[in-house]
Order: structure tokens, then C-alpha cells, then sequence
């Protein structure tokens, strides 16, 4: 096993790749306010955004499920990954070679194993490309392209390539290079043979599938001669890196269109993505081998950050098994709170055969968005039956009813029940509005009573700002009122102690724990003092938060560092900045609070003694009561530089 990584070279890491720039390789970030960014939470699914990024702190946090951390942090969690494989990945973006305490520099084989396998697929890849570029043999996959439009600098944009067809090429190659049989197998790049590892595809078309980060994780692999008696598409298996369902051909190379288009389109195959993007369609996508689902669902929520005017328009063949598709597709159309529409090529062309017989313009067109997918799918229902009669009618109704109930937004619910209404010749618009309204109240009450109903599905507008919960649970105790402004004010000090120790140095470091009444931010004024203190954070801020998480006794107190590292301080009305006025009001506030309890309880104290006490002590007890009362009035006159 490789050693432990330098701290050095950690935190060099940490330093050289931004924090934004990472996040936004998975999900779209837009302006929170206060230099903060926001977007969907990755690690859990929300409606609004509230999973935002510091890109001065260097830390995410989720208001939502709490989750938060650093850049190292964010990449362990999105791609489950251990500290040491995430510190490599990060490394190799930034070209920063690692040290590690014992053993020196770390070998090759000493990587985890996820780095292993991307490792292997990468130059898998790269070998792959290389045969079809080269290889007389790949004549065969060459053509199969140029039939179909492609030359040789669309297949190297996409990265597509070739496997011979002996049995072992690649695996010996593989094997050259340093990695072993074990390695291969779980790759899924080979298979086991009879005499040991072989390659698992052999003369094949090759395209490389990449996940949202960019990594090579798998592989698409079509046939090319009659005497493979394989599928006509063969994918890699499931392995520790690649899961069919969780990953979308193209989204490396589409991802930064779709955020910034708010627009994504959905085809059926390798050559229709190859084809939309040379046509200008750059935000087009498919599957892998597998329909789409719930997880794909999730990757484009967080791209299209589900604003009310983002599209998704899919593509499929006008046969049964794309109206089929199309079906499935709109089964999942309420996940998502973007207009989701359907296009169809004339004469059932998918995008790849359309672009050789009519040209870019035409795939260009079949990606505007013209058929919403709620009305494709009814009319496919309405189709199946004879509308010309009573019963015919009174069955179309009764199956697409409850698809029309479906919809979440009750203006467009109404509305698609009147389409639904004309779509069957029934007169009576009332009765089918009410019929559906009538099943969506029997779903609702079959989903829980009293739940909480989900937010409208096509509003339009922003997201509003993220806003203060009124109860925040806190890591130690019950859940916080916000509202008291005890901890309001508490929770704001210790937020200028983390984000702007400069404004509270030195005198923050000088407050007790005891004076912060709630035990999750007693919990965090600790961890800061065992950091070194506010002092420390002003000597060194890029390590100062870092170092309030090392030294945080749970993860639960190091998530509210985090949380509140990240979190907007919520100035005043009136209050224009953050500055030395208004951190001293705050150290003020929360010093008289904590002076004031001590007063009540030394007056307490003092009544108790003027009964039956020692006069000395009661006299000893008096004046401390008079020093307190006097240093009160000298904070409420002099203001922090009573302090």
C-alpha cells in the first residue's frame, strides 16, 4: 500500500483546483449573493437549490442534507471515492506530483482502484482510436462510418475507435503497460478465457462513454462483420466505475451547452449524438444500452438547475419501440420541472439518418421543441380505442385520466383536461376537469394525508434566494429556532469568526464557550479555539478553515463549520457591508447577553444571601454584581471598544 500522502502536497492540491470549477463539472452553478454560488444539490433531489458554493472559503454546503466540505471532500462524495484517490485525481488535473510519507513517490501500481480502472479505460481508449486511425484492418469500421457522414476528424472528436479482432490484442497491451489480469477483468475491458484473460470486444466499432467529469468508464461496441455472433451492440458490464443507468453518452462534451441553453436533447444512439453536435445541436445525449430513467433524470436536473424555462425534447423513432420509449420517457416527464417535449423525424428517421438524406438544417429542426410529451402520450392512449362511440370514449377516458392527474401544476392540469376533453369529442369539458381533479385529490390522499403538496411543476421565474430556515437541527441538542435572536446573533458572530476573522480579531478569542447558549455553536466556538483561534485564521486563512474541521470532535460539528463557513451573513436593513461597525455590534450583542445572565444569576445569588449569608461574602458578591453592572453600561455606551 502507497503511504500517506504529504501534508504539503494536500494542501497543495487543495490550493491549485478552485472549488467552483470542480462543482461545476457536475451541476450548474449560478450568482447566491455574497460571492456564493448555488445550485441542485448532487447528493440529494430538491426542487430549489440549496447547495451553495464559497469559492473564497474553498467550501460547499448543503442546507438541504447538510452535506459539506472542501474540493477533496466534494470528489470523495460525488464519485465515491477514498481521500487518497480523490487527492490523485485532483493532482493529475492540476500537475502536481505527490510525496508520500512512507515509500516515496507513489508508484503505478500502488493507485486506488477506481484511478486503476479509469487509468486502464483511458488508455484503452487511446489504443482503440490508434487501431482506427492506423490499422488496415480497421478499413471495415472506417467505412461503416463514412457511410453514415463521419470522416476521420469526427471520429477523433468523439473519440471513437476500433478493436481488432484477435483474442488478446488489447489485454496483452494492457498487460505491457503494467496492469494486471485482475485489474482487466474487473475493468470489464476483458474477459476470462480459457487459458486466462481475452479481450472482451473484438472487432467492433469502439466509442469511448465518459462520465460527467470527463473519465472513460466504459465502452459502446457495434458490430461490424456477419460472423460476430454478438448483439449488435455490446456495452461494458456493470463494474466499480461504470453503471449504465447513471451514465448519458455525450455529457462530457454537452454538459456546459445544456447549462448555458437550458435546453437538453435526448437520442436514441452513439451516431444520433455524433450527428446532432456536427449539425450544431451540442447539447444532444442517449443513454447506454439501457432506457431512460430516474438517474439520468437526476444528472439533468442539476445541469438545467430547473428553471421554468428549460426544455428537454426527445427524439425517438416514429416504429412501436420508439413510441414505446417515448411512453416510458413520460412516465418519469413529472421528475422533472422542466418542459419536456417530443420530436419525430419525418418518415421515422432517427437524427443520423436524417442529417445524410436532408442535411444539418434538418437536425437542427427536429431539436425545436414542438410537441409537448404529455400530449404525444395521450394521443397514443386516445388512438387504442374507437372514439366513435359512447364506450370507446368512456375507456380512452378511463385510461388517460390518470396519466392527466399526474401533473403536478394544477393550471396545467386544468389546461391539458380541456386538450383531453377535445382530443375525445366529449361535449362536456366540466365533467373531464373535474373527473381528473377528482382522481389527482384520491392520488394526493393516497400519497399521506397532510403532506406537504410538491411545488408547481411549469411556474415560471426564478428561484428566489436561499433564505434562513426558521429551525436549523443542530449536531448537539434539539433543532434551532432562528428566530430567537439569541442564536440568530450567536450564529452570525460565529460566521464573521470563520468567513472575516480580520473583523473579530482579537477580541473573539477572548469569549468564552459558555457564552454562546446554544450547544451546537458552543460546539463550534471550541473547535475554533482548539484551531488557534480567530488570531490564527488572520495569519493564515487559507488553512484556517481547514484546520476548524481537522480539529471538529464529530462530523456533525464539522458540517455547522462548514454550513456556517458557507452560509451568507445576514446584514441588517440599512447595512450596506460587513465591516468593523458591524462585527462590533455583534461582539457587543453577544457580550451583553452573556454579561446580563450573570447579573440575573448573581442577583439571585445576592437575594439568597441577604436572607441568612456570611456578610463578607454577601459584600464580596455585591461588588461583583457592581463590576458587572458597570461593565454592561460601559458596553451599551461605548460599544465594542468596551471590549
Amino acid at each position: 500500500m502507497a503511504g500517506r500522502i504529504n501534508d504539503e502536497d494536500v494542501k497543495a492540491v487543495r490550493d491549485a483546483v478552485p472549488i467552483d470549477a470542480v462543482v461545476s463539472e457536475y451541476l450548474q452553478l449560478r450568482n447566491a449573493g455574497g460571492g456564493n454560488l448555488k445550485g441542485l444539490c448532487p447528493f440529494h433531489d430538491e426542487k430549489s437549490p440549496s447547495f451553495q458554493v464559497s469559492p473564497s472559503k474553498g467550501f460547499f454546503h448543503c442546507f438541504g442534507c447538510q452535506e459539506g466540505g472542501d474540493t477533496i471532500t466534494f470528489v470523495m462524495k460525488i464519485d465515491h471515492l477514498t481521500f487518497s484517490e480523490a487527492v490523485e485525481r485532483l493532482a493529475g488535473q492540476a500537475g502536481i506530483t505527490l510525496r508520500y510519507e512512507e515509500g516515496g513517490y507513489n508508484p503505478t501500481h500502488q493507485r486506488g482502484e477506481r484511478i486503476r480502472l479509469v487509468d486502464a479505460h483511458k488508455i484503452a481508449a487511446q489504443w482503440y482510436a490508434e487501431q482506427l486511425a492506423t490499422s488496415p484492418e480497421a478499413d471495415t469500421g472506417r467505412a461503416f462510418l463514412a457511410e453514415r457522414g463521419f470522416d476521420q476528424a469526427a471520429a477523433q472528436h468523439f473519440g471513437v475507435g476500433y478493436s481488432p479482432q484477435g483474442w488478446d490484442h488489447l489485454t496483452r497491451f494492457l498487460r505491457g503497460k503494467g496492469f494486471s489480469d485482475k485489474e482487466l477483468i474487473l475493468s470489464g475491458i476483458s474477459q476470462e478465457g480459457r487459458r486466462g484473460p481475452i479481450d472482451r470486444f473484438r472487432g467492433r466499432l469502439m466509442w469511448p462513454i465518459r462520465d460527467i467529469g470527463g473519465d472513460v468508464v466504459g465502452f459502446g461496441a457495434r458490430k461490424l462483420y456477419e460472423a460476430d455472433n454478438g448483439p449488435k451492440y455490446l456495452n461494458t458490464p456493470e463494474t466499480a466505475i461504470y453503471k449504465k443507468s447513471q451514465v448519458l453518452y455525450g455529457i462530457d462534451l454537452a454538459k456546459k451547452d445544456i447549462a448555458k441553453a437550458s435546453r437538453a436533447v435526448v437520442v436514441e444512439g452513439y451516431t444520433d449524438v455524433m450527428a446532432c453536435h456536427l449539425a450544431g445541436v451540442t447539447t444532444a445525449i442517449a443513454t447506454c444500452g439501457t432506457a431512460f430513467g430516474g438517474d439520468h433524470i437526476k444528472i439533468l436536473r442539476r445541469l438545467l438547475m430547473d428553471n421554468g424555462s428549460a426544455r428537454v425534447i426527445f427524439t425517438f423513432d416514429g416504429d412501436a419501440a420508439g413510441q414505446k420509449a417515448a411512453l416510458r420517457a413520460f412516465e418519469d416527464d413529472q421528475k422533472f420541472a422542466a418542459e419536456t417535449y417530443i420530436a419525430i423525424a419525418p418518415d421515422g428517421m432517427d437524427p443520423c439518418d436524417l442529417r445524410l438524406a436532408k442535411g444539418d438544417d434538418a437536425v437542427a429542426d427536429l431539436a425545436e421543441p414542438r410537441t409537448p410529451l404529455f400530449e404525444f402520450a395521450l394521443r397514443q392512449i386516445v388512438a387504442r380505442y374507437d372514439l366513435d362511440t359512447p364506450a370507446g370514449r368512456a375507456s380512452a377516458l378511463d385510461e388517460a385520466a390518470p396519466v392527466v392527474a399526474r401533473i403536478k401544476n394544477s393550471g396545467a392540469q386544468h389546461e391539458v383536461a380541456v386538450q383531453l376533453a377535445g382530443m375525445l369529442g366529449i361535449l362536456d369539458t366540466q365533467f373531464v376537469v373535474k373527473r381528473i381533479a377528482q382522481l389527482a385529490r384520491w392520488s394526493r390522499d393516497r400519497g399521506g394525508r397532510g403532506a406537504a403538496p410538491g411545488p408547481d411543476r411549469h411556474q415560471h421565474g426564478g428561484t428566489p434566494q436561499h433564505q434562513t430556515a426558521p429551525t436549523r437541527p443542530g449536531p448537539r441538542g434539539p433543532a434551532l429556532n432562528l428566530r430567537n435572536p439569541v442564536f440568530a446573533t450567536e450564529r452570525e458572530l460565529l460566521k464573521l469568526a470563520l468567513q472575516r476573522p480580520d473583523l473579530v480579531s482579537p477580541a473573539f478569542d477572548a469569549y468564552g464557550v459558555d457564552e454562546f447558549t446554544a450547544p451546537p455553536y458552543a460546539a463550534v466556538r471550541e473547535a475554533i479555539l482548539e484551531a488557534g483561534g480567530v488570531e490564527f485564521g488572520v495569519q493564515d486563512p487559507q488553512d484556517y478553515l481547514v484546520r476548524v474541521r481537522e480539529v471538529a470532535p464529530d462530523d456533525t460539528v464539522r458540517a455547522m463549520v462548514t454550513e456556517l463557513a458557507v452560509e451568507a451573513i445576514m446584514l441588517h436593513r440599512g447595512v450596506k457591508d460587513v465591516d468593523d461597525v458591524y462585527a462590533g455590534a455583534q461582539l457587543v450583542t453577544v457580550r451583553r447577553r452573556a454579561v446580563e445572565r450573570r447579573i440575573r444569576d448573581i442577583t439571585g445569588r445576592l437575594t439568597r444571601l441577604s436572607t441568612h449569608g456570611d456578610p463578607a461574602e454577601q459584600a464580596a458578591v455585591a461588588n461583583e454584581l457592581w463590576i458587572l453592572q458597570q461593565y454592561d453600561q460601559n458596553l451599551r455606551v461605548q460599544g465594542s471598544a468596551a471590549l
